[in-house]
């Protein structure tokens, strides 16, 4: 039975694109995709599950914490009669967090999403099971304690933690594995917020470096999963309901979205700088970093003594935004209060997450900016900076715009929602070299590209880029006409590996320059040796209808850097020779397409004598180009 499920996975896996074969195809997605996906099934659930119980720590220590009750529904701070024993509750909270960070797991500290990235991109998607235990508790204190933060930044982590345990536990690739961990990650911020897309565009955008269907399907999966669970076991969505605005706002609210947009990418160019600038800050204190969280509690103390609004997660002061039922001291107090306190305990490493801040504070720059810009609704345009706001400061669009869309299902603000997401994000992009996200990981001392583009080596063949004009030495020569012919020929100074063909001219096999110079200095003075017995036969070969991709994965796995090229048919029908030197053609076709600038269409005024002539014809800078890449033929010594 063993034996055909092991045919059976072999069968499965053969039916995909094969590039070393020549059969290309748009992906390289094979069968097991769904054995993959039917696991990301699994832990699209565990998700949903985890992100109830997360929830309800949640409100189980704001309960303890604020009203000295047993309860485990989401209640706000605000409401609490401590007086000024608020100042000490998140001081408390804190002080926990650290001995947990210290003596627990540092991962427990930060946002939850760099600490996500970081594993992919470093741990081989390896996460301590510790994180899956300690993250949602120390969040849940941390934010049941008056922290200013958001629950998907620990949702995101601990699903990625649990989807990273299930796959360890597996004979998985590193690949795998990450596809994996992002799959809980998208499972527990869909079944947190009831935003299943969003949930995969954050994950396309910002964790899985890469847009591949062998990802991309078992990661949606799970996010609908955990979505359908979410239905059941915490309600239905959306979180923040609202009227459908108007569907069309017309020219001018268009432009009134791109100063939204603007505004929102100054806020967060300002909000990234204060979280790092005072995580500078807490480095400089002589006292262990196990101590920061409790000084930033103190300022959470303070501020929620001040703004009562500003502690925990917010949903309510949310919703009041998005209903258009605000006032200058909200919204000075989110701006000011909100934005500090959240600032400074970020910075000083306690966990939680930014999400919901940063729609908090996205929807005060829009009750303040409605006040002069056309009226399209109550709480348009507190919509409209939430979501700009977020495509500034994660740098995902997108997923600030489908975020908005699936947290109020108003989908006439499509429109509005993509100008001022994309400007802002735009903005930040321009200002600012790292987001709040990927500048932690780059504090780390990695480094992390967010641009995706197709690979040139792709595109080009071997073909495209071999050299044909190369020496081929016959099998018979013996040592003293090699010698002869090493100083003879001046062919061999920029080739480093020679074929080696019969009198048929069938290539037989290849030898280094450096082994043909040895056989010469190191021979016995025998001539009656030939060289075909220093040759090495079944050499790794290069066909010409593969694209570079597969070269250069080839080079990588044997070691060598240099291939000849034979035909596919007949491996001993020698075409030409391909090296490393040559696969950087397609780099430098990549370069050119990004730096060269030129005009191509010609410019012709109505009367002949005035023509001018702003490119050469076509015909002749593709003669010209002909004639430039004409290879010569593969040539004896």
């Amino acid at each position: 039975m063993a034996a055909v499920w092991q045919n059976l996975k072999q069968a499965l896996n053969s039916l995909g694109p094969d590039e070393a074969s020549g059969k290309l195809g748009d992906f390289t997605t094979t069968p097991r995709v769904i054995w993959i996906s039917l696991i990301a099934i699994v832990i699209g659930a565990l998700s949903a599950v985890v992100a109830l119980v997360l929830l309800r720590l949640i409100g189980l220590f704001t309960n303890l914490f604020f009203y000295q009750r047993w309860g485990t529904d989401l209640v706000s701070p605000a409401g609490n009669h401590l007086g000024l024993l608020v100042i000490l509750v998140p001081v408390v909270g804190a002080i926990i967090i650290g001995f947990m960070a210290r003596y627990g797991s540092e991962r427990i500290r930060g946002h939850g999403i760099p600490e996500a990235i970081e594993a992919i991109l470093i741990n081989g998607s390896k996460i301590n099971p510790k994180v899956a235990i300690l993250k949602p508790i120390s969040s849940a204190i941390s934010i049941g304690s008056g922290g200013p933060f958001g629950a998907e930044g620990p949702i995101i982590m601990t699903g990625g933690a649990f989807g990273s345990m299930i796959a360890q536990f597996m004979h998985l690739s590193s690949s795998e594995r990450k596809i994996l961990l992002v799959a809980g990650a998208a499972g527990g911020m869909s079944a947190t917020f009831a935003s299943p897309l969003a949930a995969v565009l954050l994950a396309v955008e910002l964790l899985l470096f890469e847009w591949k269907p062998r990802s991309l399907i078992p990661v949606a999966l799970a996010s609908a999963t955990a979505d359908v669970l979410r239905y059941y076991i915490i309600g239905p969505g959306p979180l923040f309901p609202v009227p459908a605005h108007v569907a069309f706002i017309g020219p001018e609210g268009i432009l009134a979205c791109v100063v939204v947009g603007l505004l929102a990418g100054i806020l967060s160019a300002i909000l990234t700088v204060l979280v790092y600038a005072f995580e500078d800050a807490f480095r400089l204190l002589p006292i262990h970093w196990m101590w920061w969280p409790a000084i930033g509690g103190l300022a959470i103390g303070i501020g929620g003594l001040i703004f009562p609004q500003a502690l925990g997660v917010g949903y309510d002061t949310i919703e009041k935004l998005l209903q258009g039922d605000i006032t200058w001291q909200l919204v000075v107090g989110i701006l000011i209060i909100k934005s500090l306190i959240w600032s400074i305990s970020l910075g000083s490493g306690t966990s939680g997450g930014v999400l919901a801040p940063l729609l908090m504070m996205g929807g005060a720059l829009g009750g303040i900016v409605s006040l002069f810009l056309p009226n399209e609704g109550r709480g348009f345009w507190e919509l409209i900076a939430m979501a700009a706001i977020l495509g500034g400061t994660m740098r995902s669009p997108f997923t600030g715009v489908i975020f908005a869309l699936e947290l109020t299902r108003d989908f006439n603000a499509v429109l509005p929602l993509l100008v001022a997401g994309v400007v802002a994000h735009g903005f930040t992009v321009l200002v600012m070299k790292r987001s709040i996200l990927t500048e932690k990981v780059s504090r780390r001392g990695y480094h992390l590209s967010r641009e995706y583009a197709t690979d040139p080596l792709e595109i080009l063949f071997v073909r495209e880029v071999m050299r044909t004009n190369i020496a081929a030495i016959p099998a018979r020569t013996s040592r003293k006409e090699l010698s002869q012919l090493l100083k003879n020929h001046q062919t061999q100074r920029g080739q480093h590996l020679y074929p080696i063909v019969n009198e048929q001219g069938a290539m037989t096999g290849v030898a280094t320059r450096r082994d043909l110079q040895r056989l010469v200095q190191e021979g016995d003075g025998q001539s009656d040796h030939t060289l075909s017995e220093y040759v090495k036969t079944s050499p790794v070969v290069a066909y010409p209808d593969e694209n570079l991709r597969t070269v250069v994965y080839r080079m990588a796995e044997t070691g060598y850097t240099r291939f000849p090229v034979v035909e596919r048919t007949n491996r001993q029908h020698l075409v030409g020779m391909v090296s490393l030197s040559d696969l950087l053609k397609a780099r430098s076709r990549n370069l050119t397409e990004e730096r060269e600038r030129e005009r191509v269409l010609r410019i012709r005024f109505l009367f002949p004598s005035r023509t001018v002539s702003v490119e050469e014809p076509a015909e002749e800078a593709e003669e010209e180009s002909k004639e430039e890449n004409r290879q010569e033929p593969i040539a004896n010594i």
